[in-house]
């Protein structure tokens, strides 16, 4: 890879990170203001991006830090809160396989938004790796910048985040539409929203997530063939 294609993948990187960023940032201070009133400091926000880079689990984690959890207990609670990542890294196995040394980095910053930037369309004049590597980080790198930022504005004031925390949900319907202006297959998002629908319905929203993703996973393995077959094919089936 040369320094022109090397610029220009970090370029569409960033550009790419741009909605995340906005994301990240409002849902970081967010949860940063709750560190600092519960008596965390911003190095401690920080930290936690780094380690944890869980958005739903931080916050939870706060009240868990709060409440003396056992770690047997937080490990359960972590299990149910993020068990859609197994599925993440799952479909991107193969995706992932040539990465190198930054395969296991890769995995373990797949956020959903990261999972969703990740898999659009991409621009034939990047270098793919670099590009997944680079946004990879950056999307980190806006979570924990929000964390700290939060948390030293907590420390020095009082705000009233109420609403903040749906910035997080705006941000993946965002992407989730982008995805589908992009895409030529529809058949991934239809899967995806009747299986959490039909889910929903059957287990309640306290116990539908688990049961959505395997039939998620059911499904895209269903038309797999057909998602892996070239333009060309599918243009002739």
């Amino acid at each position: 890879m040369n320094k022109k294609t090397d610029v220009y993948t970090l370029k569409k990187a960033f550009e790419t990170s741009l909605p995340t960023l906005a994301g990240y940032g409002l849902m970081g201070m967010a949860f940063g203001l709750l560190m600092a009133d519960a008596g965390f400091n911003f190095i401690w926000a920080g930290i936690m991006g780094l380690i944890i880079y869980g958005g739903t689990m931080q916050f939870v984690a706060v009240e868990l830090l709060a409440n003396h959890a056992s770690l047997l207990d937080t490990a359960i609670i972590t299990l149910l809160i993020h068990s859609r990542h197994i599925f993440y890294s799952i479909s991107m196995i193969d995706k992932y396989k040539d990465r190198g040394k930054a395969r296991p980095y890769l995995f373990y910053a797949l956020t959903d938004e990261t999972y969703a930037l990740v898999n659009l369309p991409p621009d034939p004049q990047v270098n793919k790796a670099q590009f997944d590597l680079d946004l990879s980080i950056m999307n980190q790198c806006y979570w924990i910048l929000g964390d700290m930022t939060g948390a030293l504005l907590g420390s020095f004031s009082l705000f009233n985040t109420e609403g903040v925390d749906f910035a997080m949900t705006a941000l993946f319907i965002v992407i989730f539409l982008e995805q589908l202006l992009t895409s030529d297959e529809f058949s991934p998002a239809v899967i995806g929203v009747g299986s959490a629908l039909l889910c929903l319905i059957v287990f309640g929203p306290e116990n539908f997530l688990l049961p959505a993703m395997l039939l998620i996973l059911a499904g895209l393995l269903f038309v797999r063939k057909k998602l892996e077959k070239p333009p060309e094919e599918k243009n002739r089936d």
